[in-house]
Order: structure tokens, then C-alpha cells, then sequence
């Protein structure tokens, strides 16, 4: 982390921004404080790395599985301005739960955690012991032969309702297929892809 001082947060991220090689959009940063002199106003801005995103968000989980008496070790990648990260536990049923719903929900926690500090979004993904890559196969085999049913019947068929990046791996999977498109409805929890056959 550095920090930049300015008149105005637009002066000291122009400056941060010029040191770094990097815009001004893709600066991570938090105005830290405001200092008012005699006679004049300083703005400081702290300014991140992405490394130091992640090295929150592990710090972040790992204080939940701690709180849960689980042992833990992560492993983080960068994969497409997605963060990646593997957890490995004393316990992966208990972090994974039912349907995988106790993993969604540690997702969840650590993106908001880390988008409430930095005041920025970021693509987060958790997986245990590869079961999300495997959640993703079968994912993408079910939506592929139904896409064939879809072709076939002409009728719609709609999934229950999923993350966004299981959905993302449906609409990945169905891209190219002829005379089917995929749509997502619904909202929040109740997303849904539907799988609809065009002419």
C-alpha cells in the first residue's frame, strides 16, 4: 500500500495513477483521511495492489474457519481477473455443505467483505477440494444434453434456480449450439437459465 495526498481525491489519484502506470478506473484505493491544516485541506488516498486484495480476502477466510475451529490452508490464483481460491480443510464436507451451500455462502461473505473494504467489486471464487470444477462438469453435461432435447422438442426448459458462476457455465457451454440461445431470469436468489430453442 502507498499513500498519495491531494486537494481533491481527483488530485491525488491523477498523481497515484501517474507513479504507478495505471488508470485512474483500475486504481484500488480508499480515501483514508482528510487532514485540514491552517489554511488548507489534504485528501490522503491509499492505494492497493491486487495483491494485497487477495492477502485480505485469505486473511478473511481464514479468520472464518479459525472461528470454526477448522484447520485451513488456502491457495490463491489469478485466473482472468477472477480470484481464485482453493481451501483446504480438516473438514471440506462441513465448508462445502448440503448442495454445496455452505460454500456459496462463504463466497458471498468474502466478496462482500472484501468489496466493503476496498470499495471496489471483485470476482471471487471459492472451491474445496475441486468441487466446483467438478459441480461445473456436470453442469455443462446436463445443460448439453438437454440443448439436444431443446433442439429436438422446440419446448423451453428452465433450471432451478443457481449462483451466477454456474450459470455463466451453462451459458458458456450452450454458446455455439445451434437453434438454442440461454437466458438468465429471475432476480438475486432466484436466477434462473433458461434454455430456449430459436429458428
Amino acid at each position: 500500500m502507498k499513500t498519495y495526498t491531494g486537494k481533491t481525491v481527483e488530485e491525488a489519484l491523477q498523481e497515484a495513477a501517474s507513479e504507478t502506470g495505471v488508470t485512474v478506473d483500475d486504481l484500488i484505493y480508499i480515501v483514508s483521511d482528510k487532514r485540514k491544516g491552517l489554511f488548507s485541506k489534504k485528501i490522503v488516498v491509499e492505494v492497493y495492489e491486487l495483491a494485497d486484495v487477495i492477502r485480505y480476502a485469505e486473511d478473511y477466510l481464514l479468520g472464518i474457519t479459525d472461528a470454526l475451529e477448522i484447520e485451513s490452508a488456502v491457495n490463491t490464483r489469478l485466473d482472468d481477473q477472477v480470484i481464485r481460491i482453493t481451501i483446504d480443510s480438516t473438514h471440506n464436507p462441513i465448508l462445502i455443505g448440503r448442495n454445496g451451500k455452505t460454500l456459496q455462502a462463504l463466497n458471498e461473505l468474502v466478496k462482500l467483505a472484501v468489496s466493503n473494504h476496498f470499495h471496489k467489486r471483485f470476482r471471487i471464487l471459492l472451491d474445496i477440494n475441486g468441487y466446483k470444477d467438478s459441480k461445473y462438469s456436470r453442469l455443462v453435461r446436463m445443460a448439453r444434453r438437454i440443448g439436444h432435447d431443446v433442439q429436438k422438442t422446440k419446448t423451453t426448459y428452465t433450471f432451478d434456480p443457481m449462483p451466477a458462476d454456474e450459470r455463466r457455465a451453462i451459458h458458456n457451454a450452450l454458446n455455439n449450439m445451434p437453434n438454442v440461445r440461454t437466458e438468465s431470469t429471475g432476480e438475486g436468489a432466484q436466477r434462473q437459465v433458461q434454455i430456449i430453442y430459436v429458428e
